[in-house]
């Protein structure tokens, strides 16, 4: 079961910003092999829902954005679980928490994502569907969905 916080940028330790910044880079830069530019100037205007693990470990992410700030309704992004954490279903928690920050923090329901193509399955599980058609976003293969 994970820990789950939600906070605003200024509210970071060091050793959580930098735990952060290094499991978005595992995963979407190394993992992923996808050259590029993670920290996009965002984060401070985001809110950040972090899950650790009984250890304390960071092991899940998001960041929420209100209406406006990124799309024109709410969104949640930069969606990460470790590697090695994602037989626990640390997937689904952390976007449940997601959707009830955003309603809990934006007051909305209404929730758009850019969301990678192979993970369309697991999003239509938490009520997200598809809109549009397939688009590239740095190299892999993406879908818009609202909820």
């Amino acid at each position: 079961m994970l820990t789950i916080t939600v906070k605003p940028f200024d509210a970071f330790t060091i050793d959580e910003l930098y735990d952060v910044l290094q499991l978005r880079s595992e995963v979407f830069v190394v993992e992923q092999d996808c050259v590029y530019q993670d920290i996009d100037g965002k984060d401070r205007k985001a809110l950040h829902v972090i899950g650790k693990d009984s250890d304390g470990k960071i092991v899940a992410y998001t960041r929420l954005f209100n209406a406006g700030d990124y799309f024109e309704k709410a969104s949640i992004g930069r969606v990460v679980v470790s590697e090695k954490a994602r037989a626990f279903g640390y997937g689904h928690e952390i976007i449940k928490a997601s959707i009830e920050g955003i309603k809990e923090h934006y007051h909305t329901e209404a929730i758009k994502i850019s969301a990678q193509t192979y993970l369309r399955k697991f999003y239509n599980s938490h009520g997200f569907t598809q809109i549009g058609e397939e688009y590239l976003e740095d190299g892999i293969p993406h879908i818009s969905m609202i909820r």
